[in-house]
């Protein structure tokens, strides 16, 4: 926790002063009550008496006091609070060695299941984008509420050659800031994202920012392979990093690989794991394995939970003062259901 105003604590000394002067009120109260000549005459006529429902009334209100003090320091705290406005990338590999049927049916028709599932449990106010890639990246749906646009992209899906990893990450970040005029042309042979009919596309000037710390937008990046063309995915986990783009990293496939064919050729594909950790670690975010479709429905379930929260340091002293003001409210309730008075 931290405090906004923490000159505000000096305040707190005056807790004490109170305790002593509620000790002094109890002195003063016992040296002018009346003496009576037998203990037992006092109990018979005052019973039990009020014991320690005398001093829950003040205590409580010292317990007010003191929350009502701290407020005034103004902390702040770390909560986790739903996101808003935020927008997700689905970076999917469709190269050839997505038609292995190490993770059944094959791991393309398994990745297509579960990015579906994942899209219909996030909640209404997240925009989702997909972006494939295979020797080039493709952006196949637009950043959009609609589940059923982002479901059909990720229908039409087709596989392709090759495994241009730093594209589909590069081509993601041209998605998530069309303005910043991000050099496309390794990719798709254009030099920046197009803009609207009617919009005027003005470049922005970037300055790089603390690695993880953009809460407006994320990237899922999912491969079963290593990359054969295109940019260095290192490098662009870099460019992520530097704009605060958390990228999440699944690797899908059995780790010992499989050797599959396409159109004439064959070929041995294995995950390359360390390369999509160093991915997600440059970007603050986590990587994960699955190695079978149902570990990669739990993998999209954990995400789902991960993304649709953000951690923000919000500021409590309405929440410290409004819980003071109750301790004050109860304090008076039963000092009056007690004894009849307030305090």
């Amino acid at each position: 926790m931290n405090l906004l105003w923490p000159e505000a604590l000096w305040s707190l000394l005056l807790l004490p002063a109170l305790v002593l002067l509620y000790l002094l009120l109890l002195a003063r109260r016992k040296k002018h009550s009346v003496r009576l000549a037998s203990v037992a005459i006092v109990r018979q006529a005052m019973g039990s008496g009020p014991g320690w429902r005398r001093h829950l009334p003040p205590a409580l209100l010292l317990a007010a006091v003191a929350l009502l003090l701290l407020a005034s320091a103004r902390p702040v705290v770390k909560l986790k609070l739903p996101s808003r406005d935020q927008t997700i990338i689905l970076a999917m590999d469709v190269s050839g060695s997505m038609r292995a049927t190490d993770v059944k049916p094959n791991r393309m028709v398994a990745a297509q299941e579960a990015a579906k599932a994942f899209v219909a449990g996030l909640p209404r106010n997240v925009r989702i984008g997909v972006v494939s890639f295979a020797g080039t990246a493709a952006v196949v749906q637009a950043p959009t509420l609609s589940r059923e646009d982002v479901v059909a992209a990720i229908d039409r899906f087709q596989m392709q050659r090759a495994t241009a990893i730093g594209s589909g990450l590069i081509l993601s970040l041209a998605t998530l800031f069309p303005d910043e005029g991000i050099d496309l042309s390794q990719i798709t042979g254009a030099r920046a994202m197009p803009a609207a009919p009617g919009e005027k596309k003005d470049k922005k000037p970037f300055t790089p920012v603390e690695p993880g710390s953009y809460s407006s937008a994320a990237v899922i990046l999912l491969t079963d392979g290593q990359r054969t063309t295109g940019p260095d995915p290192l490098e662009a986990a870099k460019m992520a990093a530097e704009r605060g783009v958390k990228v999440y990293t699944v690797g899908i496939g059995t780790k010992a690989g499989e050797t599959i064919g396409f159109e004439g050729w064959s070929m041995r594909v294995r995950l390359d794991e360390d390369t999509l950790k160093a991915i997600s670690n440059a970007t603050r975010a986590n990587y994960f394995y699955a190695g079978t479709a149902e570990d990669l429905k739990l993998v999209y379930q954990g995400l789902s939970s991960r993304l649709v929260v953000e951690t923000k340091e919000t500021e409590v002293s309405a929440l410290m003062a409004a819980a003071g003001a109750l301790l004050v409210l109860l304090a008076a309730g039963l000092s009056v259901w007690w004894f009849g008075r307030v305090m």
